[in-house]
């Protein structure tokens, strides 16, 4: 466990460096995901729900810019990508069609595309939300 966390530590700071003298507070990080709907690892998913929402910890620019990403064109749902829409200033709703007994793998933001952007111009940390339907 320990050496998940310092390889998670050195990931970060390689993705997200700080420069000597930088102070480190909530405002100079970037934001991160702090709630997912549904949550991450949930295998009991009702697949009659029709949204999946991401929430940030801090408040994000909701210009209309966000990086729902596919991890394989296979685990992806089928999204209405017209109707994305932030909630609030910190939530992002995706709009879905769900399969029953299906794994489904979303990422949201990456090293190349990272739109998920807080109000700063910081983009988010990447973040990968699996979850499986109930049959």
């Amino acid at each position: 466990m320990k050496r998940f966390f310092l390889l998670l530590v050195i990931f970060f700071l390689a993705v997200f460096p700080v420069a000597a003298g930088d102070e480190i507070s909530v405002e100079t990080m970037p934001p991160s995901v702090i709630k997912t709907v549904p949550k991450a690892g949930d295998t009991n998913v009702d697949p009659s729900i029709k949204e999946i929402s991401v929430t940030f910890s801090k408040d994000m620019m909701t210009n209309n810019q966000w990086s729902w990403l596919q991890y394989t064109p296979e685990t992806f749902p089928q999204i209405d990508k017209n109707n994305i829409r932030y909630l609030d200033k910190r939530t992002c709703v995706l709009p879905v069609k769900l399969k029953p007994g299906k794994t489904y793998v979303i990422q949201i933001n990456s090293q190349k595309y990272n739109y998920f952007k807080d109000k700063n111009g910081k983009s988010a940390v990447p973040y990968l939300l699996v979850f499986q339907t109930r049959k």
